[in-house]
């Protein structure tokens, strides 16, 4: 039986909530970002051209072509997809029974295919994260409902499940290696937590705190990111169980700090998912409280291979300590308190390192997944009956190439921040991966490569006046704006127009083509966009009659200072970041011709109102429209774990399995070639038939 059940049940359901959290999340922003009068119509990216369907699929994967078939446009086919994808999601969380390959299938297809006309909205990182995740959980998920308690899962199930933990290393890896590699100064100087909590494009109310703290800790705190993200992930392959273990808490402790000081939607809940490849289930039983597994008898031999593993736990914990000190610089100050620490090696020698490590690292990949295939070919060998064997091994002969197939392809993406190591592929691999680009299967990763903000954060904000003279600022929900408004907390809600301003905030306004037709729908008073920034329209100052005019002015914001009562942020103006204009001003026209914004193409004809879907769409629209995004999800968290808390009180718990070494006993009639007889018709004959079997014993 491989061991690793109850990871991959955990990493199944983390998924699947992840994928919840994106779909139900996307589905409430469709009409502004993507609908008919939203700022980028998702219809531009869907023209047929006279084109069949066939060709439509390859050329754009996504099920939005058949949107018409159904008599949706494609606004209200992104919400039906959405919504397929929300129900699936919390279908597979609650009903173990849903958790197969084909659900996690159409998971990643349906968000594969919003993913094709999200355009800028939606080109995160945790996007594509999601998507490789989630076809990865298509590979470690049984075809079949879930493992019995009695079969297990097949020899095979722990092959597809290592490309978790080797995804969590080239994430985690390369997190690291382009925040040296980027040239950032405060990466190299190790000042950048100490503007990272206010710069970030969502912090929370506790990012305020972290921000005033000592700045010798921030200094710490990034020596710690260093070590947390390219020392420890090479033990995601120690063969010592508790290393392993160690290098989860070390993840584990790294996300939640960022949950804790920062809204990043679910892509720090997907990392956690990712980090359950690093546990066994001896570890999870303990952790769930669900039971014990029985211990081996502790012999001499056993001992001495405990000492031994012990000395070298101790010996890779000491290197990992030296490393830090000797590299980081740390000492203690005994004048000022607290732990100095400073870079104490240069750019060239840690490009000279990372071209030293890139192949190794490709090659320590390499073998441990031999090892997995391996012991998996074991496991299939030790099946008594020739035909299961011969099943089990065609199984692992079709996942192993699978398997084997992804890390190939994936060693391209990885070895981008390395390219001399990236020429030294095989000619093969890149073709491979050339191939399936398009489906994101795999990706490159690399988070806060350098830190923004260094003068101040720079923030856009919105204003309108009906005159020209008298102007009103537009406040958004969750952006800052407001120095009196506290940061919100929306994870695991993503408000992708909030994000997008932060980027545009960084650079002249026509790099960021949108922002045009944000200002364009405002001016025409379009609902589906001033949902975005208020759901409570009361809120709009505009909400009654459209702006005249409608300007854009950049900010430069800190957080305040301890003392200040009443406020959270500080600002000064910047200078002018989009120009004033009205309906109608040349300027503005300009610009959307320009950005190619103007959509002159005729729009297809609004759908047969006699058809029953669209009409569901939209009174399920006109329903949860008032509510808040945040709401919305942490009402689909509580009603979850609610029904969970219910099944676990409500369900009989399992039996506890029998010591080993001893056979359950069997009444005669299920003995093995005993005669067949029928079993008692009351419980009082089973009694009595189990107090004969203790007086002949």
């Amino acid at each position: 039986m491989a061991g690793s059940r109850q990871p991959q049940r955990l990493f199944l359901q983390g998924v699947a909530a992840a994928f919840l959290f994106a779909f139900a999340s996307l589905y409430a922003q469709i009409p502004g970002l993507y609908g008919r009068d939203g700022i980028l119509p998702a219809r531009k990216m869907l023209r047929p051209l006279g084109k069949g369907l066939g060709q439509q699929l390859r050329e754009v994967p996504t099920l939005l072509w058949l949107a018409p078939r159904l008599g949706l446009d494609t606004e209200q086919g992104m919400e039906l997809l959405s919504l397929l994808g929300s129900l699936g999601s919390l279908g597979a969380l609650l009903l173990p029974s849903w958790r197969h390959s084909l659900l996690y299938l159409l998971l990643w297809s349906l968000y594969l295919s919003l993913y094709q006309v999200g355009q800028v909205f939606l080109y995160f990182q945790w996007d594509s994260l999601l998507l490789e995740t989630g076809f990865l959980a298509v590979l470690v998920a049984p075809l079949r409902p879930p493992w019995g308690r009695e079969t297990g899962p097949p020899p095979h199930a722990d092959v597809p499940f290592w490309l978790v933990r080797w995804l969590l290393f080239r994430l985690m890896f390369a997190s690291g290696v382009v925040k040296l590699t980027s040239r950032c100064p405060t990466w190299w100087g190790l000042t950048a937590l100490t503007y990272h909590y206010e710069t970030q494009c969502l912090p929370t109310p506790l990012a305020w705190y972290a921000h005033h703290l000592p700045v010798w800790l921030h200094k710490l705190s990034v020596v710690a990111t260093f070590l947390i993200e390219i020392a420890v992930p090479v033990l995601f392959f120690a063969p010592i169980r508790r290393l392993r273990l160690a290098a989860f808490y070390c993840q584990v402790l790294l996300q939640l700090l960022i949950i804790l000081t920062g809204n990043y939607n679910f892509f720090n809940l997907l990392t956690l998912v990712l980090t359950t490849s690093l546990l066994d289930d001896q570890h999870v039983i303990w952790w769930l409280g669900t039971g014990r597994m029985k211990q081996p008898p502790i012999s001499r031999v056993r001992r001495l291979l405990a000492a031994l593993t012990l000395t070298l736990e101790v010996t890779i914990y000491g290197l990992l300590a030296y490393g830090t000190a000797r590299y980081f610089g740390l000492e203690l100050d005994q004048q000022w308190g607290g732990i100095q620490s400073k870079t104490a090696f240069t750019f060239h020698e840690f490009s000279q390192w990372l071209q030293m490590v890139m192949m190794p690292s490709v090659w320590l990949g390499m073998t441990s997944l031999l090892w997995v295939l391996l012991t998996a070919l074991y496991r299939c060998t030790r099946i008594r009956k020739w035909l299961g064997k011969l099943k089990a091994t065609i199984q692992l002969f079709i996942i192993g190439a699978a398997t084997v197939a992804m890390f190939t392809i994936s060693l391209v993406p990885y070895t981008y921040m390395e390219p001399g190591t990236n020429r030294q592929l095989w000619a093969g691999a890149h073709r491979l991966f050339g191939a399936v680009d398009h489906l994101q299967l795999t990706n490159s990763y690399g988070l806060f490569r350098r830190m923004t903000g260094l003068g101040g954060r720079p923030e856009v904000v919105l204003e309108g006046s009906y005159d020209g003279q008298s102007w009103m600022e537009i406040e958004f929900m969750y952006k800052p704006g407001n120095v009196s408004v506290s940061p919100p907390v929306v994870t695991p809600h993503q408000p992708r127009l909030d994000w997008q301003m932060w980027f545009a905030a960084l650079g002249h306004h026509t790099h960021s083509p949108w922002f045009t037709s944000l200002v364009y729908r405002l001016l025409q008073g379009k609902t589906p966009v001033i949902r975005l920034l208020q759901v409570d329209v009361s809120k709009y100052p505009f909400w009654e009659q459209p702006p005249t005019y409608i300007r854009a002015q950049l900010y430069k914001y800190w957080f305040s200072r301890p003392g200040e009562q009443g406020k959270w942020w500080r600002r000064k103006w910047s200078e002018e970041f989009f120009p004033q204009v009205s309906l109608g001003d040349p300027k503005l026209e300009s610009f959307l011709t320009q950005f190619g914004l103007q959509d002159k193409s005729p729009g297809r004809p609004p759908p047969n109102s006699a058809n029953l879907l669209p009409r569901a769409l939209r009174w399920l629209r006109d329903q949860l429209t008032p509510l808040a995004t945040p709401v919305l999800l942490w009402g689909l968290i509580c009603s979850v774990g609610a029904i969970h808390l219910l099944q676990a009180l409500l369900l009989p718990r399992p039996r506890k399995p029998e010591a080993a070494g001893g056979e359950k006993h069997k009444p005669p009639s299920q003995k093995k070639g005993g005669k067949e007889r029928s079993p008692p018709q009351s419980s009082e004959g089973a009694g009595n038939s189990a107090k004969v079997t203790q007086r002949k014993k």
